[in-house]
């Protein structure tokens, strides 16, 4: 229990940072009340939308684990979720977490939270809640899992949907920071045969880098109404992720050759790993794609920064079947 109270004495004082101010007032607490209130009349929405998502980081927790690396897993957990609310065209407002944990140990926890606090503040939105469940018999020692939930808002005429790609449309690719949060097991699977140790210094640091958060950027493209649809490239990859936002009667054309692999895709493709399934499992440098119409690109490229700067790699067409490829993939 003592542990218990100093993280929750921790997390009260650190998720302040990431309050505005309608998250608390001198009416209501957050942290160590049963439930979070977030305060909707001060917000100037005239229709306003509830989007809300949930996810975890899958099984880079068991990476996290082999490097004793808690930080950065705790900005994979908010992006995990806020950036899905993106694609929706949604302003994430506020976040939740769960820790479930063998046994709980201060360091660690609070490294996980203090990963948490910056990625609500790289996502502009209030962590104001959370649940820590010490779960000893149900994990293993030193063992533990994540889940996030994020809520955002967006206007009803600003709702990102389908119908609103049309022929002709350009797309575009968002860098990632690098593996993201997918593809974990079968990071895991290749590397069985190695030890953490004897990996090359720039793999290990791949292995941990946190998943980019995408919300200040398209925060600002959605206030410019500046594109008609968007997608999360997560689990699925690229071409998955893509078909699910492209309405039946009109036909995604990507070229391949186009996309800028980053070089921890081109170390994995060397373990034997075939094209298709490196498409279906990561995301092989593009963490965003983006449609709009040709005259908004120059804009919205002043938006991203150098690292993270959008760029074609197909169009829209009208055709029955959902999606098109040409080209191939230059490892």
């Amino acid at each position: 229990m003592a542990t218990a109270d100093k993280l929750v004495n921790y997390i009260s004082k650190i998720s302040r940072k990431t309050y505005k101010k309608n998250t608390e007032t001198k009416s209501f607490k957050n942290i160590g009340s049963f439930g979070s209130i977030f305060d909707l009349s001060q917000l100037k929405m005239n229709n306003p939308l509830i989007v809300s998502s949930v996810d975890g980081v899958g099984t880079k927790i068991e990476i996290a684990n082999k490097f004793k690396k808690y930080k950065t897993i705790g900005i994979d957990l908010v992006a995990m979720s806020v950036n899905d609310l993106l694609v929706q065209g949604a302003k994430p407002i506020f976040f939740l977490d769960y820790i479930a944990i063998n046994k709980l140990k201060y360091k660690k926890v609070k490294n996980i939270l203090d990963g948490i606090v910056l990625g609500c503040k790289l996502a502009d939105c209030a962590l104001i809640g959370g649940e820590t469940a010490e779960m000893p018999g149900t994990y293993a020692k030193n063992k533990f899992d994540l889940a996030g939930f994020a809520v955002g808002l967006v206007e009803k005429k600003k709702l990102l949907i389908k119908t609103k790609i049309k022929s002709d449309d350009i797309v575009l690719a968002v860098p990632s920071s690098g593996l993201h949060s997918n593809g974990f097991s079968l990071i895991r699977h290749v590397l069985k045969k190695k030890t953490i140790s004897s990996l090359p210094l720039y793999i290990k640091k791949e292995l941990i880098k946190p998943t980019k958060i995408y919300a200040r950027e398209l925060n600002k493209i959605n206030k410019k109404k500046l594109i008609s649809g968007c997608a999360n490239i997560t689990g699925g990859g690229l071409l998955n992720n893509l078909i699910r936002i492209v309405p039946d009667n009109l036909c995604l054309n990507i070229d391949l050759s186009k996309i800028k692999i980053k070089a921890i895709f081109k170390w994995l493709k060397q373990k034997n790993i075939t094209d298709s399934e490196m498409l279906k499992t990561f995301n092989c440098g593009v963490g965003f794609c983006l449609i709009a119409k040709r005259q908004n690109i120059n804009k919205i490229k002043r938006i991203f920064s150098k690292e993270y700067q959008p760029y074609p790699i197909g169009f829209v067409s009208k055709e029955k079947i959902k999606i098109k490829t040409s080209g191939i993939l230059k490892w």
